[in-house]
């Protein structure tokens, strides 16, 4: 896909670590940019800010004046940027400097000649849905791009909870918690569970159980404009965990509701990306040549 031209003239360079690795790429990305007449700006939320000794803007004045924000990192500091910017309609490029690194996929040796070619307007466009999980009775809601998880919070101590969809009830679990999961979220905690990875373009939210105490739980798949209810039994103590940031306590006495958020996440590919070729390369898949039929 090619798109317009020149689309991104103001570029914020986000990272959440700071350290040479990170000030190194974020001075070459400066210099790339500059040299292509782009503005550059620095989220004074971005770790890497004060050690490339650029004044901090705040997270408001990024939003209202960037057209895209290039988040140098791992997955993590991917997620960070979605929740700072992504979510509210911010495109958001990655350098993988991390380990496996879905969503963050232009590499450190490609900078110059990746960057130069999504400012010349060649890039893919990759749009992400959010979760978003409230308690029932309560205006604060919690947004997670990966995945939201119900859990004990202690280590091999199990909670019991009433799944519902759309109103119907599901089942009674007993386990270490429950994994809601995005098609993005199947390649991070959820692959961990054994969980299916599906395909980013498909419209799916997964359930996996966490070590369920039952020989008949299956993960289960349905689709993302789904509500999904969570009762947590009264004796149990169970906490709501978003993309492993925010952790809240759950009252039993008030329901976890979770859906699809209102805002989705826009993220910029260079054109030779490929889901399939990243689970390959980062989950150590055949690399050899496809059997082609005579």
């Amino acid at each position: 896909m090619v798109s317009d031209p020149y689309k991104f003239q103001n570029i914020a360079i986000y990272s959440s670590l700071n350290d040479k690795k990170i000030v190194a790429i974020a001075n070459q990305v400066i210099e790339v940019l500059t040299n292509l007449g782009i503005k550059c700006l620095f989220p004074s939320s971005s770790k890497v800010t004060k050690a490339i000794s650029k004044k901090g803007i705040g997270d408001r004045t990024i939003i209202d004046k960037s057209d895209l924000v290039i988040a140098i990192g791992g997955d993590g500091t991917l997620l960070s940027s979605a929740r700072n910017f992504g979510i509210h309609g911010i495109p958001v490029l990655g350098i993988n400097l991390g380990n496996l690194g879905f969503l963050t996929d232009i590499a450190p040796s490609s900078i110059a000649s990746d960057l130069k070619k999504v400012i010349n307007g060649d890039f893919i466009e990759d749009r992400r849905i959010f979760l978003e999980a409230k308690l029932d009775g309560e205006k604060t809601t919690y947004k997670a791009l990966n995945e939201i998880v119900l859990h004990s919070g202690s280590i091999a101590q199990m909670i019991e909870y009433d799944l519902f969809i759309d109103g119907d009830f599901v089942y009674k679990q007993r386990a270490d918690g429950l994994i809601i999961s995005t098609s993005t979220g199947s390649t991070a905690y959820s692959l961990s569970g054994n969980g299916p990875i599906i395909s980013p373009e498909v419209k799916a939210i997964t359930l996996l159980p966490m070590f369920p105490h039952s020989l008949n739980a299956r993960t289960l798949i349905t689709g993302q404009e789904k509500e999904i209810k969570l009762r947590v039994n009264k004796k149990s103590r169970a906490f709501l965990s978003m993309d492993s940031h925010l952790k809240i306590g759950v009252d039993p006495k008030h329901d976890v509701l979770i859906r699809k958020a209102k805002g989705e996440l826009t993220l910029i590919h260079p054109t030779d990306h490929n889901f399939f070729s990243s689970c390959r390369n980062k989950l150590g898949w055949s690399l050899g040549v496809p059997f082609k039929k005579s």
